[in-house]
């Protein structure tokens, strides 16, 4: 139900004494909007209809002045930043697909006339029918976590929202990174957040989790916060370099979401991206590249919006993109095409490098209808040891290499005993068990993949003709694995993944 509040003119509202106070010149009262605001009421919004970049400072987004975004300057005037955004939205469109943007603002940005020129951003990305998250940075003369200067705050919100709020397009992160508050404090303020802001649809708020935005079980499960939308980040360097396979990033990310999957959005996650590095490669105990493979694994498989920290920021050696050319008509450009290939893949778009299978790596093979791996029985290092399906658990005896064997077939090697997957006796009878063998070469060791979907396989044996399947298309732990007619049903497809 819509109801319409009236907002009192107030004045003298602006407290001096912010921790930033010295740096912030020519700033104004600006009153609030005294025009009648309808209350926000859009639908919940899919988080994965969230696909987009970070846009951010030259500097840093955390910043004491107003914000400039890389390509502007901070003499642009509206109608310059208008121009310049339309330029490099477009370059972003065209070379990533991004249908969201997110940008920054504080006090200072909002509370001057750069703001007027600002917009220009925003109304530049509305008209190209793009996504705009709008994310507050506190100053780097704190960067402690809090809200540096609380009557700041709200008033530049509600300059934002009166502004910004009937409009689809718009999206409100009340606070980047909130690592100075406990949970209790935290989720207090973003409930506070919306009592004061009735205007804003709840739908088209994003809280941060806790910590560095990277647990977002706690914010979760408020229940004063179940329509708003939830934002993570996470980086290799938040592990110290610790998890090198894509199963642990995997792993890491789903237990920070928990079961909130469909209300995040990965606002933040990168890497470098300037050295030549690739990303759809094997993975080989690179950190980097797990935790690039493992996070896009895990936001198409939970079905979470991705947002890459950052799309554009020059001097970032992480940024997927680049701007060159005259100031006035940039061009953007591509910095590591495997980086936004992974990007793309979180986002459902392409294949990711699932479509090649390196000498070396180690893969994984998880069932589409019990998300189970394909795994060796106890771990046996035993010829003739039974497979079966099993949660994942990292185990050498759930990761196999796949060789090219010629003619389209492979042979597929458990990685803790080194025999191959073979139809027990080469038996052609359809639900014949498999097993684990030495290889010899014989055709009831070789195996065709044949993609059915992206990173979705079925795998065919060249003895028999027949598919690997679950028997029974049971999805319970141990159930054994056999060889089937193909059917097509889930329990014959196979999502298959670098270790």
């Amino acid at each position: 139900m819509r109801r319409i509040i009236f907002f009192i003119l107030c004045t003298g509202l602006i407290i001096t004494g912010c921790k930033k106070e010295a740096n912030q010149k020519n700033i104004v009262t600006v009153a609030p909007d005294t025009t009648a605001i309808i209350r926000g009421s859009f639908p919940a919004v899919p988080a994965d209809s969230l696909r987009g970049v970070n846009w951010a400072c030259d500097g840093d987004n955390f910043s004491d002045g107003i914000l400039v975004l890389s390509g502007l300057t901070s003499s642009d005037s509206y109608s310059t930043v208008t121009s310049k955004s339309t330029i490099i939205l477009s370059g972003i469109q065209a070379n990533t697909r991004a249908n969201t943007i997110r940008i920054p603002v504080n006090y200072p940005t909002v509370a001057t006339s750069w703001w007027g020129s600002y917009t220009g951003v925003i109304d530049a990305a509305i008209a190209k029918n793009m996504n705009v998250i709008l994310g507050c940075w506190e100053g780097a003369s704190s960067k402690d976590g809090q809200i540096d200067n609380n009557t700041q705050f709200w008033s530049m919100w509600q300059i934002i929202v009166n502004k910004y709020s009937s409009n689809p397009h718009v999206f409100f992160e009340i606070f980047n990174e909130p690592h100075g508050y406990t949970l209790a404090d935290w989720t207090a303020i973003c409930a506070n957040w919306l009592s004061k802001y009735p205007a804003a649809s709840q739908t088209h708020v994003l809280v941060d989790g806790t910590s560095y935005a990277q647990d977002i079980t706690g914010v979760g499960a408020d229940s004063r916060l179940t329509k708003c939308l939830l934002s993570i980040h996470d980086y290799a360097f938040f592990s110290n370099g610790s998890l090198t396979t894509a199963a642990q990033w995997e792993t890491r990310l789903k237990g920070n979401v928990g079961n909130y999957a469909n209300r995040t959005v990965l606002t933040e996650f990168g890497d470098v991206m300037n050295n030549g590095i690739n990303y759809t490669g094997a993975i080989g105990g690179n950190a980097d590249i797990a935790s690039i493979q493992g996070l896009t694994n895990e936001v198409r498989a939970l079905g979470m919006g991705g947002v890459y920290w950052p799309g554009i920021r020059n001097g970032d050696s992480y940024a997927m993109l680049s701007l060159s050319g005259s100031a006035g008509s940039p061009t953007v450009t591509t910095t590591n095409a495997s980086g936004l290939s992974r990007l793309q893949y979180a986002w459902g778009v392409g294949t990711g490098g699932t479509d090649v299978f390196y000498a070396g790596a180690y893969y994984r093979f998880l069932n589409l209808n019990s998300g189970e791996a394909m795994d060796v029985n106890s771990a046996s290092t035993t010829s003739g040891a039974a497979i079966i399906q099993w949660p994942q658990n990292g185990g050498n005896n759930q990761q196999w290499t796949i060789t090219d064997n010629g003619s389209g077939y492979y042979k597929i090697t458990n990685r803790n005993s080194g025999d191959v997957l073979d139809v027990n006796s080469a038996s052609t009878a359809s639900g014949a068990s498999l097993i684990q063998y030495p290889w010899s070469g014989a055709n009831n060791q070789q195996w065709q993949l044949t993609p059915v979907s992206t990173g979705v396989y079925k795998v065919i044996n060249r003895n028999s003709g027949m598919a690997l399947d679950v028997n029974g298309a049971s999805a319970a732990s141990g159930a054994g694995l056999i060889q089937s007619t193909w059917s097509g049903a889930n329990n014959q497809q196979w999502t298959v993944v670098q270790q």
